[in-house]
């Protein structure tokens, strides 16, 4: 049964005191629910499914306010994420629950083991602004189907969402069970000073290391889910209408303020002129043909603030000064937070958009002859949360997927993978550590506890001193019979 809400649960000015009351209120809690069966943590995933769907056009009314955000843009990638979480959760949680057997080593003949999945405990959400309601509940989600309670940091940069997110966790979860605060980097540092459990921060690689670095004091346990320039690459067997249909959708959805959009695309040199007009034709079609049409669209996010809009400003800015082709774009109005949809031809190689994420609505479009070089300029850069090759060559296909890395990849599609509730999403390395979504959610907020269970005929003790001679001789044998092949 819910608790009184106290004033700490949500407010729009936290303090070190009123955080610190609330993370202090969640261990009682937190010890409790690691009792907590399947069935209550299911209710708790009910209950907040049931809030957001009776909320659905105040969500609308908050994304219109933060990103100008067509209603169906937040339905498929706001909505839809979340929901399609919780489905997963409610289908499998109790069999993810579920203790499993393990099978005995060689030298553990006689023991019985299983591994037990545990909540974490007290654990911390750190939310982006690019999405910032499914990449806040999405991992909330994950967190209470494992057990945990949480206090989560919404974003500061969208204000009408993160107001939302305030009223429906404080409708939803008494603050002992789920907190949240608002506030910038005063209410982060103050946050990550605590000694949580485990933290699940999404948001750039720079703030990633801060992050990193915070838990490392409290030796917490993290995920990150970061970023970095995805590349795509067509080569010329692709299906280029199939190709640039998808690709101008991952890339645009979101006005490009997507971490797994495409950041720039290799296009072989035999294909590249069909691809960039079969991407100016969608282009047109989509939101209007011409550069007046396009900023009126319904169907177009804004850029988040004006500081923003500023940075892609003058990432398109630096490229056209050093020598950049806008094939089809290039309209900025910072006022407005408005920057065209725009493809970009003869990028020098040091421009700052050649290196620098976009996370905008600018694509560069690179040809390439040799696939080869290709994958060594991707592998010359920092790993990339995800990669896109469009081919019907399985050969080429085979050698960019075997020959890169990269957090997840598409086979002819782009994106997409992000909903694919059975895999693991996460990044590598600079573009993250650890994984969400679906069962790898569940065990990113859990811990695997082994546990073994000995029997009488177990012959540990000719392990024991005092170390004969009959002892050593029968220990040296068991240390060669190790060699042996495992059949």
């Amino acid at each position: 049964m819910n608790q009184p809400r106290d004033s700490f649960a949500a407010t729009a000015n936290a303090n070190l005191e009123t955080i610190t009351t609330a993370f202090d209120a969640q261990l009682a809690t937190a010890l409790r629910w690691r009792e907590s069966t399947a069935a209550e943590r299911l209710a708790r995933v009910k209950r907040l499914r049931d809030a957001i769907l009776a909320r659905r056009e105040a969500i609308y009314t908050a994304f219109e306010k933060d990103f100008r955000k067509p209603p169906a843009e937040v339905e498929a990638s706001e909505l839809l994420p979340v929901l399609d979480e919780i489905r997963h959760v409610l289908g499998r949680l109790k069999r993810w629950m579920k203790p499993h057997k393990v099978w005995p080593t060689s030298t553990m003949l006689g023991t019985s083991a299983k591994v037990q999945y545990q909540p974490r405990g007290r654990v911390l959400i750190v939310a982006p602004w690019n999405y910032p309601f499914s990449l806040c509940l999405g991992p909330l989600v994950s967190a209470i189907a494992a057990g945990n309670t949480a206090i989560i940091k919404p974003s500061e940069m969208t204000p009408a969402v993160s107001a939302l997110l305030v009223e429906l966790m404080a409708d939803v979860f008494p603050p002992n069970e789920v907190a949240i605060f608002e506030g910038a980097a005063e209410t982060s540092q103050a946050l990550l000073a605590l000694p949580f459990d485990h933290i699940f921060f999404t948001g750039s690689p720079a703030v990633g290391k801060l992050v990193m670095a915070a838990a490392a004091r409290h030796l917490t346990s993290v995920t990150l889910e970061l970023g970095g320039k995805s590349p795509t690459i067509v080569d010329q067997t692709a299906n280029l209408k199939l190709a640039a249909e998808t690709v101008m959708w991952g890339k645009f959805i979101n006005n490009g303020q997507t971490c797994v959009a495409p950041d720039h695309v290799y296009v072989h040199e035999a294909v590249k002129d069909a691809f960039v007009s079969a991407c100016r034709a969608v282009l047109q079609a989509r939101y209007g043909e011409t550069d007046a049409q396009q900023k009126q669209s319904p169907d177009l996010a804004r850029v988040v603030n004006l500081r923003h809009t500023q940075r892609v400003a003058g990432l398109l800015q630096d490229a056209v000064q050093r020598g950049a082709k806008v094939s089809c774009g290039g309209v900025v109005d910072e006022a407005a937070h408005y920057v065209a949809p725009t493809l970009l031809e003869h990028v020098p190689a040091d421009a700052e958009i050649m290196s620098e994420e976009i996370f905008g609505p600018l694509l560069p479009i690179i040809p390439y002859n040799d696939l080869d070089q290709v994958i060594a300029t991707i592998n010359a850069a920092p790993k990339p949360l995800a990669l896109y090759i469009w081919s019907r060559d399985q050969g080429n296909i085979g050698r960019v997927l075997q020959r890169t890395s990269s957090g997840g990849a598409c086979v002819n599609h782009c994106v997409a993978h992000f909903a694919h509730g059975n895999l693991p999403f996460g990044g590598v390395n600079n573009s993250g550590i650890g994984n969400a979504h679906g069962e790898y959610g569940f065990k990113a907020f859990s811990h695997e506890r082994a546990v073994l269970k000995s029997s009488p005929i177990m012959t540990i003790k000719l392990f024991f001193p005092p170390y004969t001679s009959k002892r050593n001789f029968i220990i040296r044998k068991t240390v060669d019979m190790l060699r042996l092949p495992l059949l």
